[in-house]
This record gives C-alpha cells, structure tokens and sequence, in this order.
C-alpha cells in the first residue's frame, strides 16, 4: 500500500471518529435541553431520536438506552461543576467556604435538570470507589479544598460529606418549594457557622 493510501485511510478513520464523537455530543446536548424543558419524563430514545434526527439503531450505537445517556449527561455535569467551583475560588482574605457553597446552590438553582441528573436521578456511577468518574472526583475536590481551612482536628473527608449533603439538602428543598427564600442568606450563615465550628471552639 503507498503512503498516500494509508494517509487516506487514517484521514477517513479519524473523520469518522470526529463525526462519531459529534455525534455523542449531540446526542447529550439533546436529552439536557429536552430535560430542562420537559423534565427527565419527558426524555426517551425516541424523543431524542427524532430532536438529533438520527435513527434509533444509530442512537443505540451511542448509548444502550435512556439510563446510560443520563449517566452521560450527569458525568459531564460534574466537570462543569468543578470548572465552576475552581472558578469561584476567593481572593486571599475571602471564605473559599462560603464561595463554594453559593457557587453550588447557584449551579444548582440554573440547572435543575442538570442537578437532578448529577445526583438525584437513579444511575449506575460507581461513587465511593477507584472506578468513579475523574469529573466526580474533581468536584468533589473543590468541595474537600473549601473544607480544609476550616477542618481543625476533624476528619477531612466526612466533614466535606457533611458539607456536600448539607448543601444538597438545601439545593434540591428549594427546588421543591419547600424551603422559604427570605431565610436563604440566613440558612446559608448558620450551616457555614456550624462548619466553622473547630472541636475547641465547640467545647468538645
């Protein structure tokens, strides 16, 4: 085979793989505007079949079905979320614990189906073990990064937990309209407070 064939054959292998992975994008792109409209209900392989206009055996060959693309959308999610978190970083002299708690609360507020993707939606990402998702893992080290100055003598890693699940609670109570918007700021200062808290300022 000369040089130019096999030049022309990795040119058409890799066009193939660009389309193939734009293709996968899009396909993601679709089930969250399709979510944010119409809610997770309303996102089926044949729904996004026809908004990508794509055949259903071409979306199969993507995605086994609607639990494997909200896999996809909730990983992608947890990079954005990073991204957002490493962004709202404080100057010196500022809470990184108090910006990373309103960068999450806001993320969370803007894409409630996104959010709901992430962590509320049944999915199969294996958190908690070696196999869980770099994207998850960043987050949730800008999470144990906010923690860390305020740590004192705790354990890091549940006290980031209880961080995390505290901010979760609020997230996704807001998002149901059961929590009352004139104590937001209020709600926000007595958990950052109670996180503040060291085992000596606290008595214990």
């Amino acid at each position: 085979m000369s040089s130019s064939a096999r030049f022309s054959g990795v040119t058409i292998q890799n066009r193939r793989e660009r389309e193939r992975a734009e293709r996968h994008q899009l396909i993601i792109d679709a089930a969250r505007d399709l979510a944010e409209a119409e809610g997770w209900d309303a996102v089926t392989t044949r729904r996004l079949a026809e908004k990508v206009e794509y055949s259903q055996p071409v979306l199969y060959s993507h995605f086994k079905g609607k639990d494997a693309i909200v896999r996809a959308v909730a990983i992608q999610g947890c990079g954005e979320l990073a991204r957002l978190l490493r962004k709202a970083r404080p100057s010196r002299g500022e809470s990184r614990l108090r910006a990373a708690a309103e960068a999450y609360l806001e993320f969370a507020q803007r894409r409630p189906a996104l959010y709901d993707a992430m962590f509320v939606q049944q999915s199969d990402i294996p958190w908690g073990t070696d196999e869980v998702p770099q994207e998850l893992l960043d987050a949730f080290g800008e999470l144990v990064a906010a923690v860390e100055p305020v740590r004192g003598e705790r354990d890091l890693g549940a006290l980031t937990e209880v961080f995390w699940s505290s901010l979760h609670g609020i997230a996704t109570l807001m998002q149901g309209g059961r929590l009352r918007p004139v104590h937001d700021e209020t709600r926000l200062d007595l958990l950052l407070g109670a996180l503040s808290l060291t085992k000596h300022e606290d008595g214990l």
